[in-house]
Order: structure tokens, then C-alpha cells, then sequence
């Protein structure tokens, strides 16, 4: 028999990550609190000790939220096409939908802790960090498997195509949430797809820039 408790515990725990993802990607972590928490949802700051005792284990928990809400509305639908250069291109085309479907409202968690978090180390930092290498090697991955099956040209170094389109991704956040330039979108939609269709052996499986 399931314990409606626990249920209700549960839905409340995600319910409180939901929230601290959404802020984090405006405000950061290091000013994010269980008080500040309690009072965007309007629940008591000591029910939410429950879940996390302490700041660094909130935050802990915010970033693999954080992680696992990018695996699930980002690479696992990617991962659904076939693979090769189709699917290294669909992860670069479902990033850009999660940005421009305004998820979260600062546009990406990762991009808003990043840069708060490099000179800090410690438990959380190496959690956000972490996460940005799985992230990392997956396109390198990706890009390898695509220069096997041949459809990648030989000698094509897939941790560099992997950087530049780490920054044509992330270079989105920057141009559409600070200076309010809607191209952005297109712009690195246009120049991920030239880059690829380039180094493609058959150009004519990936959709026109």
C-alpha cells in the first residue's frame, strides 16, 4: 500500500526544486535560501528542513534537478533520433527550444551558476561542473559516433566541434536575455547547421541553413 505521506512529501520536495531551478537561472544559488524559498511558495521555512538541513545539501539537490531536467526535455528526446549526425544536431535544436520556450526564466540554470560558482570550489561547484563535462563529452560523443558511421568527414575533431557548439548554445542566453536580441535563436540555429552541413560527407540529411 502506498503511503499518501510519502507521496505528498515527494510532490512537495519537486515542487520546491521546480521553484529553486526557475529562481537560480534569474538570482544564482549563493543567495538562494530555505526563507526565501518558503516565501515564494507559501510554506512554512521549517517544513523544508525536512527535506535539506542545511544550504549546501539544498543546493546539491538544486543542481541535479537542474541536471535532470536538461537529460529529460533536452537529451533524451535528442537521443530518440537516429543516431549519428542527426542526432548530435537534434541536441543542438532541442537546447535552443528549451531556451526560446522560456522554461526557465532566466534562460539556462547552468548559465546563471556557471559563472558564480568557477571560483568557489567545493562540493557544489564540482557539481555544476560535472554536469557541464557529461554535457560536454555527450556532443564530443556524439560527434565521434558520427565520423564512424561516416557521415562526419575523417580527421573531423569532435571535441572541437563540440566547444564551438557548446558556445553557439550558450552564446543564445547572453544575446536573447541581456540584449533582448530575438535573432539569437536563428542566428545560432544558422550557424551550428552551416558548421555541420560543411563537415558532412552527404549534406542533403540535415536541413537546410
Amino acid at each position: 500500500m502506498i503511503d499518501g505521506r510519502l507521496v505528498r512529501g515527494e510532490r512537495t520536495r519537486l515542487a520546491v526544486l521546480d521553484t529553486a531551478v526557475s529562481l537560480a537561472s534569474v538570482e544564482g544559488l549563493e543567495g538562494l535560501s530555505l526563507a526565501r524559498l518558503a516565501q515564494t511558495l507559501g510554506v512554512s521555512k521549517s517544513g523544508l528542513f525536512a527535506h535539506w538541513p542545511d544550504k549546501q545539501r539544498l543546493q546539491l539537490a538544486i543542481v541535479e534537478h537542474a541536471r535532470q531536467q536538461w537529460v529529460d526535455q533536452i537529451v533524451r528526446p535528442a537521443l530518440k533520433v537516429p543516431r549519428g549526425l542527426r542526432r548530435l544536431w537534434a541536441l543542438h535544436e532541442h537546447r535552443l527550444a528549451f531556451y526560446q520556450a522560456g522554461t526557465l526564466p532566466g534562460g539556462c540554470f547552468f548559465a546563471a551558476v556557471g559563472p558564480e560558482l568557477d571560483d568557489r570550489p567545493g562540493p557544489v561547484r564540482e557539481s555544476v561542473a560535472q554536469a557541464h563535462d557529461d554535457w560536454m563529452d555527450l556532443l564530443a560523443k556524439l560527434a565521434a559516433q558520427a565520423v564512424e558511421q561516416g557521415e562526419l568527414r575523417p580527421g573531423t575533431d569532435a571535441g572541437q566541434l563540440a566547444f564551438e557548439i557548446q558556445a553557439l548554445g550558450e552564446t543564445v542566453v547572453v544575446h536573447a536575455h541581456l540584449l533582448r536580441r530575438d535573432r539569437s535563436f536563428a542566428y545560432s540555429r544558422r550557424a551550428v547547421l552551416e558548421r555541420l552541413r560543411a563537415l558532412a560527407t552527404d549534406p542533403s540529411i540535415l536541413p537546410e541553413a
